[in-house]
């Protein structure tokens, strides 16, 4: 785990495949965040700053084949970019916590594993637009794809051109989320998502309570 100065934020990102619940968990743990009296900003990718989220809706709309994953992956980044310049990078430079629903896993999931963009292309983008802003802490929500798509689908949301892709996809995505948790356990945390949501909360409570040392008395 990254150690941090005092005057410096921290970084939790969740991910995960569709369906896993990221979103309430997002909330619930800003909430619990903000209660010990911290300075917390909620984001989420793609999306979280007014140029992103005008990206957003050509990203996550429409018909599944309407971009490549190249194309994916490079107007992930644009977003990427505009995210971290304008919302990410200031908060964390005035000590704020930044909590993101989604961030570059995603794309090594979504475009990589799952659209098969070669994953030395999509470090280099990274090493171009992240560079050293990279999470302390990623909490994947983990849970089979079936029942995560049965999810989502229940929403009747109209941002579902990622869901639309099939469970094949989907399953390679999710391989993608675990391998990449696999490779650096020191920053990532594997949630069983297939539970009850205060079960899930109180399970990831405890890893973000045991990853960072300012809330050790809390």
């Amino acid at each position: 785990m990254n150690k941090l100065s005092a005057h410096q934020g921290r970084f939790i990102v969740f991910e995960g495949g569709e369906g896993a619940g990221k979103s309430t968990q997002v909330k619930a743990l800003v909430a619990k965040l903000r209660a010990q009296g911290l300075e917390v900003v909620q984001t989420r990718e793609p999306g979280g700053s007014p140029g992103a989220e005008a990206l957003r809706d050509l990203l996550v709309r429409g018909d599944a084949t309407r971009w490549s994953p190249m194309s994916e992956l490079l107007m992930m980044y644009a977003a990427r970019a505009d995210h971290l310049e304008k919302v990410i990078r200031p908060a964390l430079e005035r000590g704020a916590w930044v909590v993101c629903d989604r961030f570059a896993d995603s794309s090594r999931a979504y475009q990589g594993a799952g659209g098969g963009v070669a994953p030395a292309f999509i470090e280099q983008v990274d090493e171009a637009v992240v560079g050293h802003t990279q999470p302390d802490l990623v909490l994947v929500l983990d849970m089979p794809v079936e029942a995560g798509l049965r999810r989502a689908h229940s929403r009747g949301d109209a941002e579902n051109r990622f869901e639309s892709k099939g469970v094949v996809f989907h399953e390679r995505l999710r391989a993608g989320f675990l391998k990449r948790a696999a490779q650096a356990p020191d920053r990532y945390r594997v949630i069983d998502a297939d539970r009850e949501i205060e079960t899930i909360s109180a399970d990831i409570w405890s890893h973000v309570h045991g990853a960072f040392a300012d809330l050790r008395g809390v």
